[in-house]
């Protein structure tokens, strides 16, 4: 027996069931070029050190910069930057500066030559850790994160508080389609 009130799901488009993380702005930089995309599919990795992970295609401008700098920025944009995040993620940077041509101030970090993008609400610093071959099988990158930042108006004692919904973080799922960072709860032991 099924669970009620369920149906199968094409297995092509399953990954959109989990895929409601925050999506972020991934930025890099090498040899006077800079580039920033988006990213849905991130997620953290581990805590001392931090460290991260995020699919970096192997077709995106992107990855020659973050394999040639051994660096990259995640931000996590606001639901006021949601079109922005998704000409990031729409456009190539092999051709131009995606920073300019979308509006995207940036930023200098406080440990890397990759920039903070603009329109976002944290930012996470990180190193790569070399996996060569999950890199090229998977495209997915780790990194430890080296420095991190946070709006001090929205992150306060480790917890978000979203006030106003354009400040909130989005969550990409696919064709356009977002989500934003509901409302926060609390929920006690139950013992």
């Amino acid at each position: 027996m099924t669970p009620p009130h369920t149906f199968p799901v094409p297995l092509a488009k399953c990954y959109r069931l989990l895929n409601h993380g925050p999506t972020v702005l991934v930025a890099s930089a090498h040899a006077g070029r800079r580039n920033v995309m988006a990213a849905a599919w991130n997620m953290p990795l581990d805590f001392d050190p931090p460290k991260v992970a995020v699919v970096i295609d192997k077709a995106t401008y992107s990855r020659g910069l973050i394999e040639a700098s051994g660096e990259f920025v995640l931000a996590v944009p606001t639901r006021a930057a949601a079109a922005q995040a998704l000409a990031a993620g729409s456009h190539s940077g092999r051709d131009e500066d995606k920073f300019a041509a979308l509006g995207i101030e940036a930023w200098t970090a406080d440990k890397l030559g990759a920039p903070l993008p603009g329109g976002c609400i944290a930012w996470l610093e990180c190193r790569v850790i070399p996996e060569p071959h999950i890199q090229q099988a998977y495209d997915l990158f780790l990194g430890e994160v080296v420095a991190a930042r946070a709006d001090a108006r929205l992150f306060r004692d480790g917890h978000w508080h979203f006030d106003e919904a354009a400040t909130r973080s989005i969550h990409y799922i696919a064709g356009g389609n977002f989500f934003a960072t509901g409302e926060a709860f609390e929920v006690g032991p139950t013992r």
